[in-house]
């Protein structure tokens, strides 16, 4: 019996890495490709403004389609159906780039990448949180994380040494076709192997009422007052372009710093999640909390330290608040929830980095405060969490 028990730990583990090592190219190709579209929309012709809105418009819909796709996912039953279809167009749309002769068209493919990854994100994640629970729902969502970040570090770096020897934009779009390619790969190799991850979890049939439990939604506000207080890298960029804090062949240096410092925070964090539960989900928002002070107020060093602050933070978000999540929701309607969590999470993100990016403008000192008043605000929400049972 213990040996059965270990057999199907060790087959849930495989399954966690598998979609890891997907996610670990998929990052190289889209991550890789959009450390260059902003300078390649400029080349095609765009302006500034044009440039902005694709961006923003790109992650509303990444987000905001998620509420769709995870309804879909968890009405049908389809998560292998649906995880692949938005992996296939999230990945080939990126090496299709190099073919794009006109802004308008590559703008076409930015914002069909960023739906691609809406459409398969719920039921990839819903799937997930099935193996998770045989090996640990932190462990497990860290370590999917963590080979995630690894591509999101390499990807670009790739596409920076393509640039370097070739100096063609459109040959680093088109050598992400081999990422890409093997993400599809391991992805059809997962699932002809694990058809049917909900097996990982035995899920007992009960009567529910068709609403989320309240304990969802208090969590939903807490983790969204994180979402809108997370000073967005793009902005802090350009803060150390503008205050001359690092050169420009440094500040992709921070980012890296940043991703790494991330991987290695998911694994730790996970694990800690595991043992302690909703308390870490505390520390994690005191660490990164103060992230904003160091790297707007601070010069070259404090401001690297501000972003291994904000790596832990990230890590964190990308991990265990994912983790949190199986916990608390039936696993019938997992895709939804999840579906539910990412638009709310992207909405907030994407409202509070706007509101950052004017106070930037007239104030930074208040900037600041935004920033840190709004992730320490969640820390009351996190403990009443801790008194309310899951599900």
């Amino acid at each position: 019996m213990r040996q059965s028990k270990d057999i199907f730990r060790s087959s849930a583990l495989k399954f966690v890495i598998l979609l890891g090592v997907v996610s670990l190219l998929a990052d190289m190709t889209y991550e890789g490709a959009r450390s260059i579209t902003g300078p390649y929309l400029a080349i095609l012709g765009a302006s500034g403004a044009a440039v902005g809105f694709v961006a923003g418009f790109g992650e509303l819909i990444g987000y905001g389609l998620r509420l769709v796709s995870g309804y879909i996912s968890d009405r049908s039953g389809k998560y292998w159906t649906i995880t692949l279809l938005g992996y296939t167009v999230n990945l080939l749309a990126v090496p299709l780039l190099a073919l794009a002769g006109r802004w308008e068209i590559a703008a076409i493919l930015i914002m069909a990448e960023r739906m691609g990854k809406a459409i398969r994100a719920p039921a990839r994640d819903a799937m997930l949180s099935h193996a998770t629970h045989q090996i640990g729902r932190g462990w497990g969502f860290g370590l999917h994380e963590a080979l995630d970040q690894v591509g999101a570090l390499f990807g670009p770096l790739a596409v920076a040494g393509v640039l370097y020897f070739k100096g063609s934009y459109q040959m680093s779009f088109g050598i992400l076709l081999v990422p890409a390619l093997l993400a599809l790969s391991v992805l059809i190799v997962a699932r002809f192997t694990y058809p049917r991850p909900r097996d990982f979890e035995s899920v007992s049939v009960k009567l529910e009422s068709k609403g989320f439990p309240r304990i969802f939604w208090l969590y939903m506000f807490a983790v969204g007052l994180i979402a809108a207080g997370y000073v967005d890298f793009p902005l802090i960029a350009y803060h150390f372009k503008k205050a001359s804090i690092a050169s420009d062949g440094s500040i992709p240096i921070f980012y890296a710093v940043a991703m790494g410092v991330d991987a290695l925070a998911a694994l730790v964090f996970g694990r800690l999640f595991d043992r302690m539960g909703i308390p870490v989900l505390i520390v994690a928002a005191l660490i990164s909390a103060f992230f904003a002070p160091l790297v707007f107020w601070g010069g070259f060093h404090l401001a690297l330290l501000g972003m291994v602050l904000w790596g832990i933070g990230m890590g964190a978000q990308e991990s265990i608040l994912r983790a949190a999540i199986a916990g608390m929701v039936p696993a019938h309607r997992r895709g939804t929830a999840y579906g539910i969590f990412n638009t709310g999470y992207g909405l907030l993100w994407f409202l509070g980095s706007a509101l950052m990016g004017i106070l930037y403008d007239f104030s930074i000192p208040a900037l600041i405060v935004f920033s840190v008043v709004m992730q320490l605000g969640s820390v009351p929400l996190f403990l009443l969490l801790i008194k309310k049972p899951a599900v």
